[in-house]
């Protein structure tokens, strides 16, 4: 069990200081309902403490060699890998992820991309020559990261990783509703000897922190997970200053099971894909869409299979579905599992109600609807839940159509006996990364939106690529 988690402090040019915040901000057990933990709130005057000593840090950093720089970031991985199963412990208790999920994506994934950003630091080339021009790779500058509740660790690694490799200093805003991890990242910050002011840490509320580290003069870059409509208010507020912005918003993916997929295969993989996380995945695949034909075949697949996701008590070895992270998330998504009802769906399995199995903490039943038109509030928002709609279609365009049919575009899946049709359809799916039969997460690969899930991309050498700009230098032509 873990104790109470106090912090009172902010990590602010390598150092623990107190902070001008006087507020503090309760941390809520997803399960228990209870506290777990504090934090402070930070306000402006502390966004602008640690965006000075990034600032004073980053020619110093930026200068040093290669080398040195990977050495630091294999410590960080070192230091994070020594305390795994305690973050892996306060992100299941903290987000509800169940354990065994959380040790190999919340806390695994991030360990091996720090190593990985040591890697790509070592082998990357900073230089280039195009013609009788010399092309350089620079840092940006100051980095602030804010960073969402659903995968934390997981969203603040390659953000804080790619951009310390590439040689820029970072001030990170995790969200808090989940931050007590971002607390043992920075310790073990600190512990790796990391000069002070190249990764500073202020916890805070978005309108207070996070817009005075958007609208600061001395942010050259914000990278920024969460809601479409904070996108949108940090990209506005960084337009004043035309700051460099990265956005990775929201989503709701389609799964496009064709006629001759192996159905059973394609709604197991579509579910397990919705289900992930408690359906708190931006990228999940949460309309699936399947011929007219098959439909009553696919609701029987989802309603059998979806019976196998009872929800219990995340730390718990055996627990396949957890809570939500918040009372304000339950509510959330149980209104829109009514109104989705209201609006005419079919209940295949779940509802609104209180799952029996667990009357205290934030959970929702796993849920699938029916009958689910592409005008219903189920297929055009984000949910954010354990909630899955399918969507019936006549032909093959007129799922490209609906699969196309949506403000985001982040993720999606292709289902079919053939790949390369599967592939063929893919490439007309509007959309920052699809899955093809199932195909597995890469955390090398880019992974980003379009539309309004946002621009830019995280994830290996195209990652990193975000936090360096381009200088070119001409040259006399007869130059060597």
């Amino acid at each position: 069990m873990l104790e109470h988690q106090k912090h009172d402090t902010l990590f602010i040019d390598g150092a623990w200081v107190v902070p001008h915040g006087r507020g503090t901000i309760e941390v809520i057990h997803a399960t228990t309902e209870a506290s777990m933990g504090t934090i402070p709130a930070g306000n402006a005057v502390d966004a602008q403490a640690a965006v000075a000593a990034a600032r004073r840090a980053q020619a110093g950093w930026a200068s040093l060699p290669v080398q040195t720089r990977a050495a630091y970031l294999d410590k960080i991985a070192l230091g994070l890998k020594a305390r795994s199963e305690e973050l892996a412990m306060l992100i299941a208790s903290e987000v509800g992820m169940p354990i065994k999920l959380a040790r190999a994506i919340q806390v695994a994934g991030p360990i091996a991309q720090w190593e990985s950003y040591a890697r790509i630091l070592r082998e990357y080339a900073f230089e280039e020559r195009i013609g009788n021009s010399l092309v350089l790779k620079e840092p940006v500058g100051v980095v602030a990261a804010i960073t969402p509740w659903n995968y934390p660790l997981n969203q603040i690694t390659p953000k804080v990783a790619a951009a310390m490799a590439a040689g820029c200093t970072v001030v990170l805003k995790p969200s808090e509703v989940a931050p007590l991890n971002a607390f043992v990242l920075a310790e073990v910050i600190e512990r790796a000897g990391v000069p002070a002011g190249v990764f500073n840490l202020v916890t805070g509320f978005g309108p207070v922190v996070g817009e005075a580290l958007v609208q600061h003069a001395e942010v050259d870059m914000i990278s920024f997970t969460g809601s479409t409509q904070a996108g949108k208010r940090i990209s506005e507020l960084a337009a004043q200053s035309v700051k460099r912005v990265a956005l990775e918003l929201g989503g709701k993916s389609a799964a496009v099971i064709l006629e001759d997929a192996d159905l059973a295969a394609a709604v197991k993989g579509t579910l397990n894909s919705c289900l992930l996380n408690s359906g708190q995945t931006c990228s999940a695949h949460t309309r699936m869409l399947v011929p007219e034909s098959r439909y009553q075949e696919a609701c029987a697949i989802a309603a059998q299979l979806v019976a196998r996701f009872v929800p219990g008590d995340p730390l718990l070895e055996t627990t396949r579905l957890g809570p939500l992270i918040s009372a304000q998330q339950r509510e959330r998504v149980r209104s829109y599992i009514k109104k989705a009802l209201e609006e005419g769906a079919e209940l295949i399995a779940g509802g609104p109600e209180t799952p029996p199995e667990m009357p205290k903490g934030f959970f929702v039943q796993p849920t699938v609807l029916g009958n689910v038109e592409t005008t219903h509030t189920a297929a055009r928002e984000e949910i954010f839940g354990p909630v899955l709609s399918i969507i019936r279609y006549r032909d093959e365009e007129d799922a490209i159509r609906i699969a196309n049919d949506s403000m985001y575009g982040l993720s999606g899946g292709v289902w079919s006996a053939n790949e390369a049709h599967a592939i063929a359809v893919a490439r007309r799916i509007r959309t920052g990364q699809v899955d093809i039969n199932g195909g597995a997460y890469n955390a090398a690969a880019p992974f980003g939106g379009v539309k309004q899930s946002g621009h830019g991309r995280e994830n290996g050498v195209y990652g990193f690529a975000e936090f360096l700009e381009l200088k070119s230098l001409q040259l006399p032509k007869n130059a060597s």
